[in-house]
């Protein structure tokens, strides 16, 4: 995020995503993109796609700079 000049916020996410499960193999991390009016996980959820693209773009970058270092 701070490559791209994206705004950003730490969170621990208490949410049982796959990720969890797969953490105490590999070092894991998931990308939020905001909901409008804070709505997750409910039919009234939605994301702009501006901040999709954003999300797309953090884990692209992320890859990418991963990939520089093997």
């Amino acid at each position: 995020t701070k490559a791209l000049g994206y705004s950003y916020r730490r969170m621990v996410s208490g949410a049982g995503h796959d990720a969890q499960f797969i953490a105490s193999y590999i070092p894991t991390a998931m990308v939020f993109v905001p909901s409008i009016n804070g709505k997750s996980h409910s039919e009234d959820e939605l994301t702009t796609w501006e901040d999709c693209e954003k999300g797309v773009n953090v884990i692209l970058e992320t890859v990418l700079a991963m990939q520089k270092k093997f």
